[in-house]
């Protein structure tokens, strides 16, 4: 099984894309998570991306093109921190329906 990305957002090229296989869920949510990945990539820079790994966990990377003297390493991984603290709620919830409706998991 591989990764499975849920949305990206990219300050180079100031867009955000959410997977289509999301369409599911409320537009609410999806408002939600628009606005909190812009907001962090106008803010630290470079690209974050919210990716499902082979458990179905959710994860939070940030990166940077090569060169990019105004990305800030030490405050992304900071604000993923935040973020992960302050999102708790809504990260455990798109866990959940990853792992119900995605891969097929009831417990």
């Amino acid at each position: 099984m591989e990764e499975f990305v849920l949305c990206v957002s990219s300050a180079y090229e100031k867009k955000f894309y959410l997977s289509e296989r999301f369409d599911a869920i409320p537009q609410s949510v999806k408002d939600e998570l628009k606005i909190m990945c812009v907001l962090f990539t106008e803010d630290v820079g470079g690209i974050l991306e919210l990716i499902f790994d082979e458990d179905g966990e959710l994860q939070l990377r940030t990166s940077s093109d090569e060169g990019d003297l105004l990305y800030d390493e030490i405050g992304a991984g900071m604000k993923v921190k935040k973020l992960q603290q302050e999102k708790s709620e809504l990260f455990e919830s798109l866990t959940l329906f990853y792992q119900v409706l995605v891969l097929g998991k009831v417990d």
